[in-house]
Order: C-alpha cells, then sequence, then structure tokens
C-alpha cells in the first residue's frame, strides 16, 4: 500500500529517507525506510542484430560513470567477438566489463557498494538471469541488461522474454538493413549467416 501510494508523486520530498506510517483512524504504527520499499526495477534493452543495443547499454552505463556512480558490468564468457573483458558496439564504442559463465556468478560477483549492474548479451545466460536481475534490484541495485528478443526464426529468445516482463523500462531497438532494394526498412528479426560448403 505504501509503495503504490508514494508512486502517486512524481519525485519524494529532499531528505526522505523513511517514511512513518499510520492505519486510517492516524495511529502510528511505524517507520518503514525508503530504500526498503522503494526498489528499482531491471531496464532492458532489446532489438535485432546491429540494432543498437551494445551501444544504448554502453551511453547509459557512460552516464551513470560519469555521474560518480559505481558501475560494474558483466557479459557472458561465449561472447569473444570483439574483446574478451570489454563490451563493443558495432560502431566500435566500448567499455570494460567481466566475463561470467551464468548468471549466478554474476550475483556473487557484485560488490555492496555497487550502484548500476550492466549485462550485456543478455539471451546468452540462462533461465536464472531475471531472478538474480530481481535480486540485485530488490538490493537498490539499478539493472540494465541487453539482448536479443528473437532468434533467427522470430521465435523468443529465452531468458529475454521473462526479464520483459519484469522490466521498469524497454527500449526496444529497430534495425535498419543494409543491403539492395530494402536498404533503410527497419528489422525486426536477425539474420543467421553460417558458412556452407560448395
Amino acid at each position: 500500500v505504501v509503495s503504490r501510494y508514494l508512486r502517486r508523486f512524481d519525485e519524494l520530498p529532499d531528505h526522505t529517507d523513511q517514511v512513518f506510517v499510520v492505519d486510517r483512524n492516524d495511529r502510528f504504527k511505524g517507520v518503514l525506510p525508503i530504500n526498503l520499499i522503494v526498489v528499482n526495477e531491471p531496464e532492458v534493452v532489446v532489438g535485432s542484430m546491429f540494432s543498437g543495443k551494445s551501444e544504448e547499454l554502453i551511453r547509459r552505463l557512460r552516464r551513470a560513470q560519469i555521474a560518480k556512480q559505481k558501475v560494474q558490468i558483466f557479459k557472458p564468457v561465449i561472447d569473444t567477438r570483439y574483446a574478451d573483458d570489454h563490451i563493443v558496439s558495432h560502431s566500435d564504442m566500448r567499455i570494460g566489463s567481466t566475463n561470467v559463465r551464468n548468471s549466478d556468478e554474476v550475483i556473487r560477483l557484485v560488490e555492496d557498494d555497487t550502484e548500476v549492474v550492466g549485462i550485456d548479451e543478455g539471451q546468452f545466460f540462462d533461465h536464472e538471469l531475471p531472478a538474480v536481475c530481481n535480486i540485485l534490484a530488490d538490493r537498490g541495485k539499478r539493472v540494465i541488461v541487453a539482448g536479443l528478443d528473437q532468434d533467427y526464426l522470430g521465435k523468443p529468445f529465452e531468458p529475454m522474454p521473462q526479464l520483459l516482463a519484469i522490466a521498469e523500462y524497454i527500449t526496444d531497438c529497430a534495425d535498419a538493413v543494409r543491403s539492395g532494394d530494402m536498404a533503410d526498412v527497419p528489422s525486426i528479426e536477425s539474420l543467421r549467416i553460417v558458412e556452407v560448403e560448395p
């Protein structure tokens, strides 16, 4: 009830760190620290390949760093396209990151004083990623995850649909197809490229 009430305000008064709770008869019931009732929910950036997901993730994480917030960034160990120790966008924007094998490793590595957690290539994590993101958000962390929402067949790419369901903010990046008569046509699906012997 308190959380629903607080959401009616655009912002809380300055220096508000706790709420005094009274019942309908104005009897004092107790004190609730704001950090226990105003919790974050994950932010999710999705789209097809080459749509700018990693670039948007890097942009948000850099803004947090500029604001002097402590940021930790993770990507799956299998993502070695451009660098082992950085998230790198197709436009060559980059930011340092830590490789992890699974979402449980993310939660073990996030430090208590970290304020923002960034995760790239969310589709390559296990099905526990949404629960891990919720745990981190409940601890007061801002969590931002980028990943493909669909595979090359247009089917939901797990666990991204579950993250979309619990996200506070969703950014859906659209791609522009870059070849032939379809140039600059928005694309919502990823393209799978495989080598085939002649």
